[in-house]
């Protein structure tokens, strides 16, 4: 009997991680240096604890990449629009006995909000050829940076993103809840209300507001200034959070990053979640901002992973920018 196809959490081991490097001029404009450095920063990072490719535009692009990311990254050129790859490229599932499938679900730039996106609705299929993984196409729109799993049948989201008429318009939130299962070999659905306020880009992505730990312990990102939209959205989020079970059925332990840092960076304000951290082999990499909370929220991060470095990188202001943060520029390939 065939054993049952499951997405890994994030914190499961590695083969390796996979970025996007920096595509939409449009996005960055003067800035566009400030982001393929802050991409390269975090390659590198990665590169310390375990391999990383990066996918790059054929050409003098991929070539600036290979300079910048240097000799630890392995550039790979294939077309693409943006650099987000947390959402346009596969979601792989597991059986735990060796047998790996990259998921290629439908990929319609967050909305159709930023075109063109053909080349981004392909790459995850074109990573898998190239990686030599068997692949499926599922035929329903969902982004990575929309999900975070704890590995044993629990899948967290929020309904401001996956409701939204503009992914599957079509669906009801039963109709969304069983792919998702059946794709993903999940038991449970916990559908947190809110994404951030000001995240207009992805509609409300989870991975800006909650992550799994590990099984039975969400972490999710609170708001310290009442002032601020984010802190009653926040606040609704943890409590509801406290009320929900896991698969297994256990009544989730929520622990809250209280901080929420914002930026002034090309004349805009912007969010910068510490929750947006991106877990690998030994390591959590976590987006910061020279802010007075830093350490203190690092620590935080890190006493729910023991046993892993923790380590901040000030890129979060320039990724914010351009829509994201490091969780959103990478994607883990559980190890098979």
């Amino acid at each position: 009997m065939t054993s049952r196809l499951r997405m890994p959490a994030e914190f499961a081991a590695h083969e390796r991680t996979v970025l996007c490097w920096p595509a939409r001029q449009a996005i960055y404009g003067d800035l566009m240096a400030q982001a393929e450095d802050a991409h390269a920063q975090v390659a590198r990072a990665i590169a310390e604890y375990e391999p990383v490719s990066m996918i790059a535009n054929p050409g003098s692009v991929a070539a600036r990449a290979a300079e910048l990311c240097g000799g630890r990254v392995e550039i790979v050129e294939l077309p693409i629009d943006d650099s987000w790859f947390r959402d346009s490229g596969p979601i792989y599932v597991t059986d735990g006995e060796g047998s790996r499938v990259a998921t290629d679900w439908t990929f319609n730039g967050w909305g159709t909000k930023y075109a063109p996106f053909d080349q981004d609705a392909l790459v995850a299929g074109r990573w898998a050829e190239h990686a030599g993984h068997p692949s499926r196409q599922i035929p329903m729109v969902l982004e990575g940076g929309s999900l975070t799993v704890d590995g044993e049948g629990t899948l967290v989201t929020t309904v401001q993103c996956l409701m939204h008429p503009n992914r599957n318009p079509g669906l009801s939130r039963f109709d969304i809840e069983s792919r998702l299962s059946e794709e993903l070999g999940l038991d449970t659905v916990i559908w947190l209300p809110y994404g951030l306020a000001d995240d207009d880009d992805t509609d409300g992505h989870v991975d800006n507001v909650a992550v799994f730990a590990r099984p039975g312990v969400l972490v999710v990102q609170g708001c310290d200034d009442p002032a601020e939209p984010d802190w009653l959205r926040m606040n609704v989020n943890a409590r509801w959070a406290r009320g929900s079970y896991d698969a297994a059925g256990r009544l989730l332990d929520v622990v809250e990053i209280p901080v929420l840092p914002f930026v002034e960076i090309g004349g805009e304000r912007r969010p910068v979640p510490y929750g947006n951290y991106y877990v690998g082999n030994g390591f959590v990499l976590v987006p910061t901002t020279n802010h007075p909370a830093d350490t203190d929220m690092l620590a935080v991060i890190g006493e729910q992973y023991p046993g892993r470095d923790v380590i901040g990188l000030d890129v979060g202001p320039i990724l914010a920018y351009g829509g994201g943060g490091i969780h959103c520029i990478t994607q883990q390939v559980p190890a098979a």
